[in-house]
């Protein structure tokens, strides 16, 4: 978002942490070196204060709900630095993620519009918008049961186990009071992708909102699309080696984001119901995923040694959604991520976990129809429901070899070259 501002004239500063600043420093860099530049101003976090270890800066080292919800108090301690922070740097606009719906009043006070980042899909905030306005789910009798979502565009059924969390709730509707007292909202996707509900949130909240992402689509280098969010633990021209010696849509790649956290048994699942897919694979598991020593099944590696890669910690996302090997995309439903399935025209496995998630779910296979679900049926935040090897097994074969999969794939190629078709312009501008 910076490099877009930055290309358009406007100079632009990225307020972090120091932990974080220390992520964006090379591309940053890279950036200077090609003629765009970009600040940063730096707010200490609050970690002692709230009972967190040094360093805990982002969501990425939380390991507990407990440790969820004093990062979150952390977070609105921020709000009298960025104050004192504007006061001084008076600048003409601040752009705060909505994760943070105080900044929008802390620059009011001396004046300077705000613009908030969702970092949702549309889709997804609009359905929250319209369960906390009519609260359909108050109306049925068991956490089971289905019901449809009111006012909206689309027939979209959910059960009340299907729900963001109320801290999720809340965080929305936070940013909507805070949306209200902006100049508007900037919103990570394209138009042609979630037209529908851009309108739908206008017409209902007479909200102003922009559509100005895929961002990812900015990070055109390869060095840019290989260490775009922390340092891959393998190097990528290794794992585009190993793509490159598949054939066409045979690989699936699997990876639950940066906050899912799976306990030795659903890693223990994940593995046998891979081994029995017969498919091939890339899987990646995080650091906090294998705290445990038997989190795989005895001989796995050695027997997937040639047919399944696993990368323990941070992979090359970008570079394998977009390698022609890759035939299927195991998912959380995270948004950055459904996002970059979307326009690298994969189609998906979807495994939602929590927050806005399951709705996420809801776009991708009920409406542009690109997906199938594992079988998840309930919000559990950081572990979510427990899947057995034989729907994982189910899944995976399907999104390879299944009926269904030449039309998915017709779906998301389509869906690939309308995003490009529209942003194309953008990107190349931004780059000149």
């Amino acid at each position: 978002m910076a490099t877009l501002f930055a290309t358009r004239g406007v100079k632009s500063t990225i307020i972090t942490t120091p932990l974080n600043a220390t992520l964006l420093c090379d591309r940053i860099q890279r950036r200077k070196y090609a003629g765009i530049p970009i600040d940063i101003k730096i707010l200490k976090f609050p970690c002692a204060v709230v009972g967190l270890l040094e360093g805990t800066e982002d969501a990425h080292a939380l390991t507990s709900p407990e440790e969820s919800m004093k990062f979150f108090k952390a977070l609105t301690m921020l709000q009298e630095p960025l104050k004192q922070l504007l006061q001084e740097s008076k600048p003409d606009c601040l752009v705060a993620d909505m994760l943070y719906p105080w900044a929008t009043a802390s620059a009011g006070k001396f004046g300077i519009p705000t613009l908030v980042f969702c970092v949702f899909s549309i889709f997804s905030l609009c359905i929250t918008m319209c369960l906390e306005m009519y609260k359909p789910h108050r109306n049925i009798e068991s956490d089971s049961e289905t019901f449809v979502v009111p006012n909206f565009p689309d027939n979209i059924k959910l059960t009340r186990k299907q729900m963001g969390s109320k801290r999720y709730s809340e965080l929305v509707m936070a940013s909507r009071e805070s949306a209200m007292n902006s100049y508007g909202i900037l919103v990570n996707s394209f138009y042609e992708l979630e037209g529908t509900y851009a309108d739908h949130y206008w017409n209902e909240f007479g909200v102003k909102m922009w559509h100005i992402g895929p961002f990812f689509l900015y990070n055109r280098g390869i060095e840019d699309k290989a260490h775009r969010e922390k340092e891959a633990s393998i190097d990528e021209h290794e794992c585009l080696k190993w793509l490159d010696s598949k054939e066409p849509n045979s690989v699936v790649y699997i990876c639950f984001g940066t906050l899912t956290q799976f306990n030795c048994a659903q890693l223990k699942e994940i593995a046998m119901g891979l081994e029995a897919s017969g498919q091939q694979f890339i899987w990646v598991v995080r650091k906090h995923s294998r705290e445990e020593q038997d989190w795989l099944p005895k001989g796995f590696e050695q027997r997937m040694e040639g047919k399944g890669l696993i990368i323990k910690e941070w992979a090359p996302q970008l570079l394998i959604l977009e390698h022609q090997a890759t035939g299927g995309f195991v998912t959380h439903c995270g948004w950055n991520s459904t996002i970059e399935g979307v326009c690298g025209g994969v189609p998906m496995v979807t495994w939602p976990i929590m927050a806005d998630q399951f709705y996420n779910e809801k776009l991708v296979t009920e409406v542009l129809k690109i997906g199938i679900p594992v079988g998840v049926s309930k919000s559990v935040a950081m572990v979510g429901d427990f899947v057995q090897k034989e729907a994982i097994e189910k899944a995976v074969k399907e999104i390879i070899e299944g009926e269904k999969v030449e039309e998915m794939w017709s779906r998301a190629k389509e869906l690939r070259e309308m995003e490009r078709k529209t942003t194309e312009k953008a990107v190349r501008h931004t780059l000149i």
